[in-house]
């Protein structure tokens, strides 16, 4: 059914009343927390209970699933976190045509409605939208799209958008602390922690940055083995740095590489071109899907995750974080603000930055460049409040919503206009405070634009879960 937001609708919508959803099949504990797609558009939720309790949750069907235990490593607690990252694991063709690809790889149907990208062979960086998926028990599966120029090939790769769920956990770190989970096939996958310190507590927070959004695009000049130029262009120095920019059409078409440093009107980029772009070659600069930083442990030391390198670097900012982060703390990247100016081509903001609310019964918030490498800490009105045990927190539009503590008071921080204003107070009850962010956000998008946009949260200590309609 359509829905249409017109002024005369508002005054019927606008009061913020949480609604009662379905219960989750397990209260929250220590370490509980919940995962979904930055974009807010993702159907499914995954909620972490515990070492070994997962499950889905269904937007659209208001309901949940279990998922086969991650038997994470380590100590479930304290420091327990994660984030989700925008690709599927790789999987390979074995044949097709033009308008389907076969592959051998057991699948769900989660992928009807998904971005396919392939990654080589002759369609090597083009997408399509999964229009539906044949799974054949024990044989070869087939995803199909609109056609393209080519006939999909036995050995090309693709990537679907269905995403994966990346699991930290606290403790003494093993082998098996850090995981993911590909919905798409039901694996479990275990990745490095080398790099990383011995134990991990206190609190902590995964932040992705994935491609959902354009920052610029545009056509080549020139190019050189590490380099794209764009004469036209009137960048600020090193505004891209660590962005990424991916050729979409053209010489070099499908290759993606991080952004090292820029100029005016020129990219350099972390590794050669496999192929050198030309005046042909047309490009987007993006957020970097390799990227996944790990902020906590009552440190001030951030850590970066490559996903391609499966490997752990220790960032050290140019300008360091004034203060560590503890309990009740927060971090989440800037993707899109719907202001003026923040979308600037020429002196970018959005994708720029992650806010970090310090926690530790303050009201102390950081930001950390990731262009410039460097944090500051940000002053903004009503600083008096703070934020414990129990705080949860979710980027939205212009907005990072909280729910501070046990308290079921609820707040807004105005990434554009920098203050922090009242939102609404839940009445139901909350139980004992617990670490872990419990808070999620849904947008419904109509033709292209958000219509409404939901939050949605666990309780402390408790299964119950609510929504509410915000603007």
């Amino acid at each position: 059914m359509a829905i249409s937001i017109t002024n005369k609708n508002v005054p019927l919508i606008h009061k913020k009343e949480p609604q009662f959803m379905t219960q989750a099949p397990a209260s929250t504990t220590t370490g509980s927390f919940v995962i979904t797609s930055l974009k807010k558009d993702d159907n499914i939720v995954m909620y972490v209970q515990s070492s070994t309790v997962h499950f889905l949750y269904n937007n659209n069907e208001d309901g949940w699933v279990q998922i086969p235990s991650g038997s994470l490593g380590g100590s479930f607690g304290a420091g327990t976190c994660g984030n989700k990252s925008r690709w599927s694991n790789t999987l390979t063709a074995n044949g097709g045509s033009t308008t389907t690809a076969n592959t051998a790889t057991a699948i769900s149907g989660l992928a009807k409605d998904a971005v396919i990208r392939f990654l080589t062979g002759a369609n090597a960086g083009l997408e399509r939208t999964v229009t539906d998926v044949l799974i054949t028990q024990g044989g070869t599966n087939t995803f199909y799209f609109d056609a393209l120029p080519n006939a999909v090939a036995n050995n090309d790769t693709f990537i679907v958008s269905t995403g994966r769920f990346y699991i930290f956990n606290a403790g003494t770190l093993s082998s098996t602390s850090f995981r993911n989970y590909d919905p798409l096939t039901g694996v479990w996958t275990s990745l490095s922690v080398t790099g990383l310190p011995a134990s991990w507590g206190t609190d902590g927070t995964m932040v992705v940055t994935p491609s959902y959004e354009t920052f610029a695009q545009g056509t080549a000049s020139s190019a050189t083995t590490n380099t794209l130029t764009n004469s036209t262009k009137t960048w600020t120095v090193n505004q891209w740095t660590n962005y990424q920019v991916r050729i979409i059409n053209g010489t070099g078409r499908g290759q993606v590489r991080t952004i090292s440093s820029n100029t005016g009107t020129q990219l350099t980029v972390s590794s050669n071109w496999t192929v050198t772009p030309d005046a042909t070659s047309q490009y987007v600069i993006e957020g970097n899907d390799d990227f996944i930083y790990l902020l906590g442990n009552n440190a001030v030391t951030m850590y970066r995750y490559s996903i391609s390198g499966n490997s752990w670097t220790t960032l050290s900012p140019g300008v360091a974080r004034s203060s560590a982060p503890g309990t009740g703390m927060s971090a989440n990247w800037n993707a899109v603000v719907d202001a003026i100016g923040w979308n600037n081509e020429s002196d970018i903001r959005n994708g720029r930055y992650i806010y970090s609310f310090r926690g530790g019964a303050t009201g102390t918030l950081h930001r950390y460049d990731i262009a410039l490498n460097a944090w500051t800490e940000i002053l903004y009105n009503n600083l008096f409040e703070s934020f414990t045990t129990g705080s949860s927190y979710i980027k939205m539009g212009r907005y990072i919503y909280i729910r501070k503590d046990s308290t079921g008071r609820m707040l807004k921080f105005s990434l554009s206009g920098n203050y922090l204003e009242p939102l609404t107070t839940t009445l139901y009850p909350e139980s004992t405070a617990v670490l872990g962010n419990k808070m999620w956000g849904v947008k419904y998008v109509e033709n292209g634009q958000v219509v409404l946009q939901w939050l949605y949260w666990l309780g402390n200590s408790n299964n119950i879960l609510h929504r509410m309609l915000v603007f």
